[in-house]
């Protein structure tokens, strides 16, 4: 089916430092190599995603080029006995959309070893809630899994963004109680996710200038980096555990060993895209079992490819909440 054409979201460098993305037609055989050909039936948008669409070099080196860091579908061709046409898979992570081309295309061509079956106890959709967002706030509540319920609260830092609300949800799911660290002012989204204590984010980092702060978190996931994940080390328990994941904020911790080598405080960094694949699909059965939040579907908008410029406008500037699921059926 090498001819087969279909629908793409393309970034383009219109102009020098510019770049702008639209759906355009593109054919099956301008795909990448790889042994499975994969009918992608839903994405989502990432931070990622946004950067690579904007022309950030740093993700993405050439153009023009189809973002999507995470994608679900069904199997079209496969040359991998373990893989077979009509199977549901999930891709995330690795080199798609990033050089690769991604999820926000109707069909990727990827390595056999970056696909997993999609586990019993999720749809294609609601793999795509959690996707890549999803599974780097697993990955991070799997750091902390050991600390017991009772211990203490789990701080999350920005806690509206895809990574932060999943978190919530989670460990609102395995009966953990939950701080969540936000700078929007809406608190009610939160609620529901199950946070039990929400603090502006401008009033969590005020007065952070001493070397340790007085102890508070048990465990801490942090999805924002600079002065907030600071403040968050800074104010962890004894034996406390932090995992970091973003920068949003900012790329450097302003800290002092103090909390390492005075409380034994430990920090995880969370890199989901290199994650093993034997891992990431015992993990992913957690998502679709015992780790599924109960109230997933309701964190999630539902969006076209038509509709991505707006999205991705709105990521970059703050305005959007939760997850946005990108249809392409």
């Amino acid at each position: 089916m090498t001819d087969q054409t279909f629908d793409a979201f393309i970034v383009k460098e219109i102009a020098d430092k510019q770049y702008a993305g639209r759906v355009e037609q593109t054919r099956v055989r301008d795909l990448p190599e790889g042994e499975v050909l994969i009918r992608v039936k839903y994405s989502s948008l990432n931070y990622k995603d946004a950067l690579s669409a904007t022309g950030n070099k740093g993700v993405t080196r050439t153009y023009p080029h189809t973002p999507g860091i995470d994608a679900a579908g069904h199997v079209e061709e496969s040359r991998v006995p373990v893989l077979a046409p009509g199977d549901p898979v999930i891709v995330t992570s690795y080199d798609l959309g990033m050089n690769t081309a991604g999820g926000f295309g109707q069909y990727i061509r990827v390595p056999a070893d970056w696909v997993v079956p999609l586990p019993g106890g999720l749809t294609l959709a609601e793999s795509m809630i959690l996707g890549t967002a999803g599974f780097t706030a697993a990955m991070s509540v799997e750091k902390i899994f050991d600390i017991p319920v009772d211990a203490g609260p789990i701080l999350v830092t920005g806690a509206t963004g895809g990574v932060g609300s999943l978190a919530v949800a989670i460990l609102s799911k395995l009966k953990y109680e939950v701080t969540a660290v936000s700078g929007k002012k809406e608190t009610g989204f939160l609620k529901t996710l199950g946070a039990s204590e929400i603090i502006d984010r401008r009033a969590f980092v005020q007065n952070n200038g001493a070397p340790i702060l007085k102890p508070r978190w048990a465990g801490v996931i942090d999805t924002v980096g600079g002065d907030i994940l600071a403040t968050a080390i800074k104010s962890a328990r004894a034996w406390g555990k932090v995992t970091c994941c973003g920068l949003v904020a900012s790329s450097d911790l302003p800290i002092t060993v103090f909390p390492f080598i005075l409380r034994g405080v430990s920090l995880f960094g969370i890199d989901s895209q290199h994650y093993p694949i034997a891992p990431r699909q015992a993990l992913w059965k957690k998502l679709a079992h015992d780790w599924k939040p109960d109230n997933l579907k309701d964190m999630a908008t539902h969006i076209t490819l038509h509709q991505l410029p707006t999205a991705i406008d709105n990521m970059l500037n703050g305005r959007l909440k939760g997850r946005t699921v990108v249809n392409l059926g």
